[in-house]
């Protein structure tokens, strides 16, 4: 295990080169950085997802940047002209992604060594646990851990799932001064907190939950904090800022039927609070996705239920959630394995969240359509769909027919916009 400097470590990247870096949270910012100081590369290819920040060294010539998560910094460099691209596929593959680039360096953030010399791996463990395993026992690649001090060290499930690596395990040490990338909580918008009331409803005591990130899911959080039930469960791809104010609430028990006693998560995003609060605490731990969004595991949770999001929907129930127009937006995520996973447990929900409207050009459009438009890309088939909920109720899909499911979606659509989507549902 070698100490470098920044600049050392990034002169390590050859000019014909893979490299791989985690999503978000696991990103090595201060390393991304100094690299970004380089001049051009003849072809270095690079693989991670979701982005924290603007890069340069994205916009370099002879960089590749292939991202299985779009957030708004692979949209901007998109936008820009620089080369970037999405490789489709859910969380879960993103293992088999690395497995197939089989980077010659992969560097992560970490947080400081514990008194045993292990570095937690922090505020990711993703789809990356795998991969760094192999990646520091190949001698023809580099494992690099960026070691930050403001990231807390998190706990995983030992021995199987540390969630840490030990020193001998490292190729190269880095250290990073940067502040922890941190994600502010948001004001639910008027239709954001009607469609949480609506959610609250299904939610009951003793149910198990998955969120994901905004308005949406905070407000359930907070309305589950302040209400009478608990009994809690909590199995999420990601741990938000919502969900630890549930814990602090007292209404999280963990008695769910798998991984009992502890919030089973796979990456954490949300506020300073929320890094300090997880910092050694045993009732979160943290496991490669290919368990926690394992969809035959999240089906065995007790009253499974999963809180999503999407951008639009047909009348059949077919959901865009990660692109617009067909032009990608952000990613697949979770989100039809959690779709799938809670609505084949016993007494569970998926549930698919949206406001009934959307402004483009000027116009008020309905994000409920009778047809999605030519080019349209499907993140979660219709079979797969549970309850879809908007501001306006929420529309019950599971064992209904063809035309009682368009019924029951129109009823939830926008009140000036149901006959237009009626008359467009003559074919169904």
């Amino acid at each position: 295990m070698k100490h470098l400097s920044l600049e050392e470590a990034a002169d390590l990247i050859r000019s014909v080169d893979t490299l791989a870096v985690p999503l978000g949270p696991g990103q090595p910012a201060a390393f991304l950085q100094a690299l970004g100081k380089r001049d051009a590369f003849d072809d270095l290819r690079v693989f991670g997802a979701l982005f924290t920040g603007l890069y340069s060294l994205f916009a370099k010539p002879g960089v590749r940047l292939r991202s299985g998560f779009f957030g708004p910094a692979e949209r901007a460099l998109r936008a820009a002209g620089h080369d970037v691209q999405f490789v489709p596929g859910d969380f879960r593959r993103f293992s088999g992604m690395v497995d197939d680039l089989a980077p010659r360096v992969i560097v992560t953030a970490v947080a400081p060594p514990d008194e045993e010399g292990r570095f937690s791996l922090s505020l990711h463990a993703g789809a990356f646990v795998k991969a760094l395993k192999q990646c520091g026992r190949d001698p023809e690649r580099v494992l690099v851990v960026e070691v930050n001090p403001g990231l807390p060290r998190t706990l995983g499930l030992p021995p199987a799932h540390p969630h840490s690596l030990a020193a001998d395990e490292v190729d190269v040490v880095i250290e990073s001064d940067l502040p922890v990338f941190t994600l502010p909580q948001t004001e639910p918008s008027e239709a954001e907190r009607a469609i949480a009331e609506q959610v609250r409803r299904f939610v009951e005591p003793g149910a198990t939950l998955q969120t994901g990130i905004g308005g949406v899911p905070d407000r359930v959080a907070q309305l589950l904090a302040e209400g009478e039930g608990g009994d809690y469960g909590i199995h999420s791809e990601m741990f938000t800022t919502g969900l630890m104010h549930l814990h602090q609430a007292g209404k999280v028990t963990n008695c769910k039927g798998v991984y009992d006693g502890f919030s089973a998560v796979t990456f954490a995003l949300g506020t300073q609070e929320l890094h300090d609060w997880l910092a050694d605490n045993e009732e979160v731990r943290f496991l490669p996705v290919e368990l926690v969004n394992d969809p035959a595991i999240i089906a065995h949770n007790r009253k499974m239920i999963s809180i999503n999001g999407a951008l639009s929907l047909d009348l059949a129930g077919q959901v865009v959630a990660d692109t617009i127009e067909g032009r990608q937006f952000s990613g697949i995520g979770g989100h039809e394995d959690f779709v799938g996973g809670a609505s084949l447990a016993e007494g569970g929900h998926s549930i698919v969240c949206l406001p009934s409207t959307a402004e483009v050009e000027g116009r008020v459009v309905s994000r409920i359509q009778a047809t999605l438009p030519r080019g349209s890309i499907v993140t979660t088939p219709r079979h797969q769909v549970d309850l879809v909920v908007t501001e306006y109720g929420a529309a019950e899909l599971r064992g209904r027919s063809v035309e009682e499911r368009a019924e029951a979606l129109i009823e939830v659509a926008h009140p000036d916009l149901r006959d237009a989507l009626r008359e467009g549902a003559t074919d169904i």
